[in-house]
């Protein structure tokens, strides 16, 4: 999976190198005038499908590639096989239309390594307004994956040593966005059949992808898992996923705690957003929580981890290293809120140890 791949530093001077894979012209064109505006990018070449974009990688040398899933001849997904297997270091940013087919292969794309993916619009707009949607989306997804070289070199991050928490846990928080589907394909079907708390999950996805997400969790998971819909009873060994664009909360309700969802304005530019998830866990569980943040840009879920560490929850952090971006970790981590910071694959058995 990407996880494998990190964050590279630029050197002052040094564009990031973008080869454009599409066999619209059209949308060849756009793409590469919506990237150039950015100083800090270089489009290296483009493509009309994977077999020639293959066949250029090794000359113009991409740091990233733009794929589109639907081309002729070679098509995105059997084009990303080859450059996982090919160039492992190289990312790669998919084109998926807003549709059920292209969702689904948006998230076979993701479970087989591609870093993060673009959402077309279903109907074609003006001109400015799809430079400036490719502006808002598709840059800050491509510069994620690098920093700039500084004077300063960053301080090691040491792991923690501390307890978990000052109360037997009650619930499962995980909060988790770029790079979200393959980690948490490798993680939650290693929950044991009797997982004994209710599993809430926050992964930034636009609606009918988070929908394809639970599906896919479902069929792969010893515990069940769904879309949580309003007034779901969040019943233990359930795995409860936010649908895209509502606020996933939990709320008491008597002696029941239940879902309840709305669509208040976003929250760090997102809904759902993994704030409001987290504060709600601290509403009803307080200490009793324990929170898990994930690969992802932005921090997304620091404020929420300030509200249920101060509650006395316990808050576990994906490290840097198998983070396909170290962004929501490392924001928590860098406030010194994480009790333990671990790879994906001890994630689960550190879970595990401390509600089981």
């Amino acid at each position: 999976m990407a996880a494998a791949r990190s964050r590279r530093t630029l050197k002052p001077g040094e564009r990031i190198r973008v080869l454009v894979v599409d066999d619209s012209v059209v949308i060849r064109r756009l793409v590469t005038h919506a990237l150039e505006e950015d100083p800090a990018i270089e489009v290296v070449g483009s493509a009309a499908n994977g077999s020639i974009a293959l066949q250029r990688i090794p000359f113009v040398n991409p740091d990233v590639l733009t794929l589109d899933i639907e081309m002729p001849e070679m098509d995105g997904l059997e084009t990303l096989r080859r450059v996982r297997s090919q160039y492992p270091h190289l990312r790669t940013v998919m084109f998926s239309t807003l549709t059920e087919r292209g969702a689904s292969a948006t998230l076979t794309a993701l479970s087989l390594g591609a870093d993060d993916y673009v959402a077309k619009a279903a109907n074609g707009g003006s001109l400015d307004k799809s430079m400036a949607a490719l502006r808002g989306e598709l840059l800050p997804k491509i510069r994620q994956f690098f920093r700039m070289e500084t004077a300063e070199k960053p301080r090691p991050v040491e792991t923690p040593v501390r307890g978990l928490g000052t109360a037997r846990p009650k619930a499962l928080g995980i909060g988790i966005s770029t790079g979200g589907p393959a980690a948490l394909a490798a993680i939650l079907p290693t929950l044991p059949a009797d997982f004994p708390l209710p599993v809430l999950v926050v992964q930034h996805m636009p609606p009918l992808f988070t929908r394809l997400l639970a599906e896919r969790l479902h069929s792969t998971c010893k515990l069940p898992a769904v879309e949580a819909a309003n007034g779901d009873l969040v019943r233990p060994g359930n795995i409860f996923v936010a649908p895209g664009d509502f606020h996933m909360r939990v709320m008491q309700s008597g002696k029941e705690v239940r879902i309840c969802l709305d669509q208040g304005p976003p929250i760090n530019s997102c809904r759902p957003a993994v704030d409001a998830l987290f504060t709600s866990l601290g509403d009803v569980y307080g200490g009793a929580t324990l929170a898990l943040i994930m690969t992802g840009m932005g921090q997304d879920g620091l404020r929420g981890v300030q509200i249920l560490k101060a509650q006395g929850a316990g808050v576990i952090a994906q490290d840097e290293e198998s983070s396909v971006v170290w962004g929501m970790p490392g924001a928590v981590v860098n406030a010194g809120l994480a009790d333990r910071v671990l790879p994906l694959d001890r994630l689960v058995p550190e879970i595990v140890s401390r509600v089981c």
